[in-house]
């Protein structure tokens, strides 16, 4: 296991595959995807998500803040509910597959 610098414990897979993807990436479209979604407005198109829609953030990402991000994305999108993982970094997802997986399930079954 490898230990991030806050603390957590990641697996070593997890860590090569994080590698991997970044090191696939070429300079210039890593760039400008940073550009992109630090740059794009995406407000009129999440008002027009017309299906129940489930956002799940952990309140401890550092890389995108929750309060710029997914507490503003749950006032736009119609029908949305905003799950707050606490503790929960960037890339809970894959950091905490099982929370994650219980949450979307929970959500989908309604």
């Amino acid at each position: 296991m490898a230990s991030t610098a806050r603390g957590a414990t990641v697996s070593e897979g997890l860590c090569d595959a994080f590698w991997l993807q970044g090191m696939s990436a070429g300079i210039k479209p890593a760039y400008d995807c940073i550009e992109q979604f630090s740059a794009t407005d995406f407000t009129e198109n999440l008002k027009k998500i017309d299906v129940p829609t489930l956002i799940v953030h952990g309140d401890d990402d550092r890389i995108v803040p929750i309060e710029t991000s997914a507490k503003r994305s749950v006032q736009l999108v119609p029908n949305a509910t905003l799950k707050v993982c606490p503790g929960g970094a960037h890339g809970l997802a894959q950091l905490e597959v099982e929370r994650f997986n219980s949450d979307l399930l929970h959500f989908i079954e309604g």
